[in-house]
């Protein structure tokens, strides 16, 4: 039991607090729909009941991934996160379709919604909702990346560094992207339909917000499938492991180095060109030495390192390494 808490409590704390809040979300959406007869505010209601459903499975996901490798499988359980994403995947899609087969309905048959000031203030709480997710989303990019961000430039930071960040914070921080500006298209609408008696505008909010859901559910895809398969570090990480191996003083050049990206988690493997001279003992010392240095980063899991003697030729330059 207590080790089960320890693994919850190391779980995804994005996905569990986007999961806690789009549940009570799409409750409140779900009343307020069948109540005003609002097509923009049913699909406001999917999207947070797939968030809900999505968020809570990447926790769980996240949880699972956390186990320590085993004699049966000893790389770990790192790649779970990305097939529970793939499910997540899979539900958005299934509910973005839904959305958009509901916004076309409302296209051909406009329906005036009531209790307009009931949707207008579920609609308002989503969005400040949604947005503070966001907001701890982008946080946690942050975190994970180790880059330092804030204000205006917390959001372009967070595009930009998304891709090292673990699976289930992506998926929050795009799904969270298009639930705000979801819950802004469905505001927007029903403002329009009840002033302007612009009915039309529900269908086509309807339709905009089942659209978003189908770019997240693609771009998530991509990158768990990519990530299922093994894709290779980004450059700086790369850059980043490749100049620790090189600052102690008995490395003179790297002979190869291959980082697997895993999750937020890499699996480090070179070889690396010792100083001639050294007996096999000085240089097991300076492996090992090398080991612990790397080993210090929280986010690389497992290091494997074999080492050469310097054969006076320059070999490491990642601009021109051939596997890239």
């Amino acid at each position: 039991m207590k080790n089960t808490w320890q693994l919850i409590k190391k779980g995804n704390t994005s996905s569990a607090i986007a999961a806690l809040g789009n549940t009570g979300l799409a409750v409140i959406k779900g009343i307020a729909a069948s109540v005003s007869g609002s097509g923009t505010m049913f699909a406001s209601a999917m999207h947070s009941v797939a968030d809900a459903v999505n968020q809570g499975f990447v926790f769980v996901g996240s949880v699972l991934a956390e186990r320590k490798p085993t004699k049966k499988f000893p790389t770990g359980f790192g790649r779970v996160i990305n097939l529970v994403c793939m499910v997540a995947v899979i539900v958005v899609t299934i509910m973005a379709y839904e959305t958009i087969l509901k916004g076309f309905k409302l296209l051909k048959h406009p329906e005036e919604a009531t209790n307009f000031w009931l949707n207008f203030i579920v609609l308002a709480v989503a969005v400040l909702i949604d947005g503070s997710i966001l907001f701890k989303a982008m946080k946690e990019i942050m975190k994970e990346t180790r880059v330092q961000a804030s204000g205006l430039a917390l959001l372009p930071a967070a595009f930009k560094h998304a891709g090292r960040a673990a699976p289930p914070t992506r998926l929050v921080f795009y799904e969270d992207i298009v639930a705000t500006l979801g819950a802004l298209f469905a505001l927007i609408a029903i403002v329009f339909a009840h002033f302007f008696h612009f009915l039309i505008l529900d269908g086509i909010a309807t339709i905009l917000i089942g659209c978003l859901m189908v770019g997240v559910a693609f771009k998530v895809g991509y990158d768990n499938m990519v990530g299922l398969i093994g894709v290779a570090a980004p450059n700086e990480v790369e850059e980043k492991i490749s100049q620790l191996i090189l600052s102690d003083r008995d490395v003179r050049d790297i002979n190869r180095l291959r980082i697997l990206q895993e999750g937020r988690n890499y699996h480090v493997e070179a070889y690396i060109e010792l100083k001639k001279g050294m007996t096999l003992a000085e240089a097991g010392h300076s492996k090992m030495r090398i080991n612990a240095l790397l080993n210090q980063d929280p986010n690389i899991s497992d290091v494997t390192l074999g080492i050469l003697e310097d054969d006076g030729i320059k070999l490491w330059n990642p601009s021109e390494d051939i596997d890239k």
